[in-house]
């Protein structure tokens, strides 16, 4: 959702370049929050067998899955729109954070330290953090489009009819990634 507070900051600020100034900030916090997951995952998996640590993640993608489905019309509104970089990078942090999407990434970093579950997989860590930095740039293009297509042609009035509830769609999102990962695991 950074695309939503990039197009606010810029609609407030009745300038594109606050949008454009918004979203580097709000990638590194996302960035910052998978980084958050994947150095404990990856130093788990290097000591530990790989197969203990896909089905702990993949437990705990359920589990704050099925939290998030029981919560989805819950959504945090402490957050003001006079804000800086810092502001953008803390909120996107705590908000990737809060929605899990270091979790949702945890059965990819697993699959990429090692094809199989034995111990010592946890190798191929270099793979896994750059896999994190195609990701991050990945939501990045995607991100910036989304906010620009919004911001110069299709405007916020949008929201108003046509809303669709992301945090219900990421529970099940969660909810599907982490069966998948169990799954695997098993």
């Amino acid at each position: 959702m950074g695309w939503l507070f990039a197009v606010s900051l810029a609609l407030q600020e009745r300038r594109e370049r606050a949008l454009w100034r918004a979203l580097p900030p709000i990638a590194l916090g996302h960035l910052l929050a998978l980084v958050a997951v994947a150095v404990p995952l990856l130093l788990l998996g290097s000591v530990l067998p790989l197969q203990p640590v896909a089905t702990v993640a993949a437990g705990t993608l359920l589990a704050f899955g099925a939290w998030k489905l029981a919560r989805w019309y819950r959504h945090p509104r402490w957050v003001g729109m006079k804000v800086g970089s810092r502001d953008l990078v803390l909120w996107s942090f705590l908000m990737a954070t809060g929605h899990g999407a270091g979790l949702m990434v945890a059965p990819a970093l697993v699959a990429l330290m090692g094809g199989g579950y034995e111990a010592g997989a946890g190798a191929q860590g270099r793979e896994a953090l750059a896999g994190i930095g195609v990701h991050t740039a990945a939501l990045f293009v995607v991100m910036a489009a989304v906010a620009w297509v919004v911001y110069r042609w299709v405007g916020l009035a949008i929201l108003r009819t046509h809303w669709i509830n992301f945090d219900l769609v990421w529970a099940v999102a969660l909810l599907l990634t982490g069966g998948i990962a169990l799954a695997r695991a098993l």
